[in-house]
């Protein structure tokens, strides 16, 4: 799956301060060898050179409950 800036993420990378956090991808970057990369913004500061298979599509929001429903 591939990912587009401003897509919500998880990332998943045990070497990473911000493992298991949901941040918001802020740069997408191609090599030569046409493997795709990503920066993602968290709310603590950034991880840059992420490949696709660390990270996985942030759950939807709920969305607000609208009051009682009965």
């Amino acid at each position: 799956m591939s990912f587009d800036e401003d897509d919500q993420v998880v990332l998943h990378d045990k070497h990473s301060e911000f493992d298991g956090e949901t941040g918001t991808i802020t740069q997408t970057m191609e090599s030569m060898f046409g493997d795709v990369t990503y920066t993602i913004s968290f709310e603590d500061g950034q991880e840059s050179g992420v490949p696709e298979d660390a990270l996985e599509a942030a759950p939807e929001a709920e969305p607000a409950d609208e009051g009682d429903e009965e």
